[in-house]
């Protein structure tokens, strides 16, 4: 089989191809109003989408070649990742996490300082074909059985509309990283700008160029991504969660 990777530039589509293994998962250069962004499009109903955080001895991954290590030692690799929410300083998640199906943090719905206390914030859920952003308050009302789940903040895109206290004329700008779903759940959007945009810009590219009704911010100024295909193995500070697609190894 082959794959493409379409490039937007200038409003043209550049396709370039390659042998790959089964996959769904497919990274794409795209731009709104001068802002550019990398985008990876998960199926999941192919793509087999995990998080991560720490390893067999209770230490945090911390980095995407890390991660990858520990699955090439059981005939797998990391083929797309990114940091998937916020952390404390000792890399445990500031909110709600589930990995494979154990909760390692509870739901926390009261507003505090930061980006992940601007309400509402809200869940990343991945269950068996299908991926949600939830809203907090809703997600504790629908109470899903997520076999992994992250939750950051703000909420980005909430039923179509951008998050009510973000600025068009907002001077804060950031290299950010975010995560919209299609309404049926099949589908996530991965994204991370190319630029420092502002929450406004970042929102407006999951509304109206992706046109996701959900989105969730998951970080700014740490944000990275993890995208072989596109030979990008972003490095920096240590991470906390890590969200990735993982497939077997060549």
């Amino acid at each position: 089989m082959w794959r493409w990777i379409s490039l937007a530039v200038g409003g043209s589509l550049l396709a370039l191809s390659g042998p790959h293994p089964a996959m769904a998962l497919g990274c794409t250069a795209q731009a709104l109003d001068g802002n550019g962004y990398t985008v990876c499009a998960v199926d999941l109903t192919q793509d087999d989408l995990r998080l991560f955080l720490n390893d067999a001895g209770g230490s945090p991954y911390g980095q995407f070649n890390q991660v990858d290590a520990m699955l090439r030692a059981r005939g797998e690799r990391l083929a797309f990742a990114m940091n998937a929410g916020m952390y404390h300083e000792d890399r445990a998640p500031v909110g709600h996490y589930v990995e494979d199906g154990a909760e390692e943090m509870r739901i926390v719905t009261n507003p505090g300082p930061g980006n992940f206390g601007l309400l509402p914030n809200g869940v990343l859920c991945i269950r068996e074909g299908r991926a949600d952003v939830i809203e907090t308050l809703r997600f504790v009302e629908e109470n899903p059985d997520c076999t992994y789940a992250t939750q950051s903040g703000p909420m980005l895109v909430i039923d179509g509309e951008l998050h009510p206290r973000f600025l068009i004329d907002s001077t804060s700008r950031y290299i950010r990283n975010g995560v919209g779903t299609s309404d049926d759940g099949k589908t996530a959007y991965f994204v991370i700008s190319e630029n420092a945009v502002t929450f406004h810009e970042f929102g407006r590219f999951f509304r109206d160029t992706l046109q996701v009704p959900q989105a969730l911010f998951l970080d700014g100024n740490i944000s990275r991504l993890y995208a072989p295909e596109l030979g990008r193995a972003d490095i920096g500070r240590w991470m906390g969660p890590i969200v990735g697609v993982v497939a077997k190894a060549e």
